[in-house]
């Protein structure tokens, strides 16, 4: 079978198709024919070497990919054939508070990914998809759509009526937005782009802004909210951008941390902190036991994903360097199996 390696560190001009060999299932494993791959900026940052992957030499990439179930164990129950599914993120950690042992390996850095013609994986490490979505839709879930349902549904604890702030227009911020509106919260959203911020309101963004022309754009959240904040902020920015998300928040509002887009480090202010009785915290994706809640969220509601793009396999490296340019709006799609 045909798979994709790249070389930690080496970017991603070592992204490289190979002959690979053929996995072999167990009693408790399924055999899943890969249809499509999504990018996530890990992606990126693992083919720069700015991401832990556990050893110096080649990974087949990508956390996030779905397809048809070709095979299952004898011992396996959860699943039959023609099924579509999903991997999950951290194979390890199935339900619960997050442990190192849960987190310790996840899919596609420090054990193979999903950007493979056949993958085969334990039971537990699969989430079947949503009933309406298909493999290309459902391949965008596992890492931007959990990382959102985490920080707004799980740490975030959100109700209908509540304020949400989402930076940016990537994966997450876009699976943010959807899913915030259908659960009745008022959503405002950042951009660099007149035109995404155009496009985000078509997706019923309630407040947009522009950061480029409103660089402090935690005074443009106040004075939006009526000089409140918002409850809680999805910061994927990082550096340059927390002390402003910190200081977007109400008092006793929450930052979730869950990337660094823009690096890491910065001028975080913690009298902001201090003075609001804001809160911070960090989340790592999710559960499964979080992927298939928010799967029978996304059932009921309907969503699908916002996909800008859908490359070819053998264009991989054209659709991480489009990643890479940013200028997408949702996920960026590689189609595996014809």
């Amino acid at each position: 079978m045909q798979a994709y390696q790249l070389t930690p560190g080496e970017s991603i001009a070592s992204l490289r198709l190979i002959d690979a060999t053929e996995p072999t299932p167990g009693a408790h494993d399924v055999t899943v024919a890969i249809k499509a791959v999504s990018l996530n900026f890990r992606d990126l940052m693992i083919a720069a070497g700015h991401y832990p992957v556990g050893s110096d030499g080649p990974v087949v990439p990508c956390s996030d990919g779905a397809g048809t179930v070709i095979a299952v164990g004898d011992a396996v129950t959860r699943f039959k054939v023609g099924d579509t599914v999903a991997g999950s993120f951290f194979p390890d950690w199935i339900a619960g508070p997050q442990t190192a042992a849960g987190v310790a390996r996840s899919l596609g850095a420090n054990m193979p990914g999903m950007f493979a013609e056949r993958v085969v994986l334990p039971e537990t490490a699969l989430v079947k998809a949503p009933a309406h979505m298909s493999a290309v839709e459902a391949a965008t879930l596992p890492c931007a759509a959990v990382t959102a349902w985490n920080a707004m549904f799980d740490l975030g604890q959100l109700k209908p009526g509540q304020r949400v702030l989402l930076l940016g227009t990537g994966g997450v911020s876009i699976w943010a937005l959807q899913m915030a509106h259908a659960a009745g919260l008022e959503t405002l959203i950042t951009s660099s782009s007149d035109d995404k911020l155009e496009q985000a309101r078509a997706l019923s963004a309630r407040h947009t802004i522009n950061y480029r022309n409103t660089p402090e754009w935690q005074d443009e959240v106040m004075a939006l909210t009526g000089g409140e904040g918002v409850d809680l902020v999805v910061e994927v920015g990082g550096e340059g951008t927390l002390r402003r998300s910190v200081n977007s928040t109400r008092v006793g509002g929450l930052t979730v941390l869950i990337g660094g887009v823009s690096g890491f480090g910065g001028d975080f202010d913690p009298l902001g902190v201090i003075l609001g009785a804001r809160r911070m915290a960090g989340i790592f994706v999710g559960s499964r036991a979080m992927f298939e809640d928010m799967n029978r969220f996304l059932e009921i509601t309907g969503i699908r994903p916002v996909i800008d793009k859908v490359f070819p396999f053998a264009q991989a490296q054209d659709a991480y360097e489009y990643m890479s340019a940013g200028k997408h709006f949702g996920k960026v799609v590689i189609e595996v199996g014809a």
